[in-house]
């Protein structure tokens, strides 16, 4: 009998300590049960792929590292958590009304990115049905159960972000299967995001700092986009992605460890007359449970190998799928660490100080 009690008081102390734990915001780490459990920047979840059957609060946003710096580095000197396949979200239904065959990637929408402190969207885009659409397809090909949505819906998202947002900068890198004349500049109208547009003649062609963040906040030129076609630069004053920055490859040729090797339409990681350097980490085929173990230690493994690989420069873009899915601080720390490591020389993006753009460590 009194073993008996003496178990019930265990449990009782266990569990009383752990509602006392749930009853204000929890750190990253702690066992929770709801996001609303979590600190702002953290969500509630689970991660089976790394063996952790307890939910534990893990983050959604990085440090945003104009609140550390102000603007005055050049943009290139900063480091943007990008999400691959931003609109292929799960659970979406075709805008078309078929179902979506195609793989997803993301678990919200690009509305919710942007607050997460998501800069940097992959979005591929496609003539279907008279207009210019986001498909996640083939064959150079948009289909019914491939189609997602009209792009300019997506892009009145970030034009909204951007008026409302007057000290932010975005990065679109368009994967371009648009063959409709003046498709691109047609659709960007269309989503009034022309006037935010960063010009082509203002990007550094041989491996030079780009303007500071301050300057294209007061010029009002916000929005950085890239496209695969490097016809467009000519033609749309689009510029070309690969004639500005080095990426490594995609798809699970970019998941071998201690390896960065440049995808085929890049030089190499270690051509320094590219300004910027975007980090590819996520696998061929998307996976919603494993992602949150690739999005962890491996994540970090890899952008550290690719700054060996491009010549000691941290990434300025890091592109994972379901960005959310960790096993702790998953893609925004490593894009804190990317931050710290640009901005300040340290790891801890956390401990730089403004004023002197250096770590302290208490």
């Amino acid at each position: 009998m009194l073993q008996r009690l003496v178990f019930l008081l265990i449990v009782l102390l266990i569990q009383s300590s752990f509602l006392f734990e749930i009853s204000s915001a929890l750190q990253e780490g702690k066992t929770c049960i709801l996001n609303d459990n979590c600190d702002a920047g953290l969500h509630c979840e689970t991660c089976l792929a790394n063996n952790n059957l307890r939910p534990r609060c893990s983050r959604t946003q990085p440090i945003n590292p104009i609140s550390k710096v102000k603007k005055g580095l050049p943009f290139n000197k900063y480091a943007w958590l990008t999400t691959h396949n931003s609109f292929a979200r799960l659970g979406q239904v075709s805008k078309t009304g078929s179902v979506i065959l195609a793989p997803t990637n993301q678990q919200d929408s690009v509305t919710s990115q942007l607050a997460n402190g998501v800069r940097g969207f992959m979005l591929d885009m496609y003539d279907f049905e008279n207009d210019i659409w986001l498909c996640h397809s083939f064959d150079e090909t948009c289909f019914n159960f491939t189609a997602f949505q009209p792009a300019v819906n997506v892009l009145r998202e970030i034009q909204g972000f951007l008026e409302n947002n007057k000290d932010e900068v975005v990065t679109i890198i368009i994967e371009d299967y648009v063959k409709s004349p003046k498709g691109l500049t047609k659709v960007f109208n269309a989503a009034g995001l022309q006037k935010f547009m960063f010009p082509v003649t203002r990007m550094p062609k041989i491996g030079g700092d780009w303007p500071t963040l301050d300057d294209m906040i007061q010029q009002n030129q916000r929005l950085l986009v890239f496209t695969s076609d490097r016809s467009k630069e000519a033609t749309e004053g689009i510029a070309y992605q690969w004639k500005y920055m080095v990426e490594n490859q995609y798809g699970n040729g970019g998941l071998k460890v201690g390896a960065c090797p440049n995808r085929a339409q890049s030089a190499p990681m270690s051509d320094k007359s590219k300004s910027l350097v975007l980090v590819n980490h996520f696998p061929d085929a998307p996976d919603l449970v494993v992602a949150c173990r690739q999005n962890s230690a491996p994540l970090l493994e890899s952008i550290k190998a690719c700054y060996q690989a491009a010549g000691q420069r941290w990434p300025n873009f890091i592109a994972v799928d379901f960005y959310k899915r960790s096993d702790g601080g998953g893609a925004p720390q490593a894009v804190d660490v990317s931050n710290g490591n640009l901005i300040c020389g340290c790891d801890n993006f956390a401990a730089c100080k403004v004023v002197f753009l250096i770590c302290f460590f208490l």
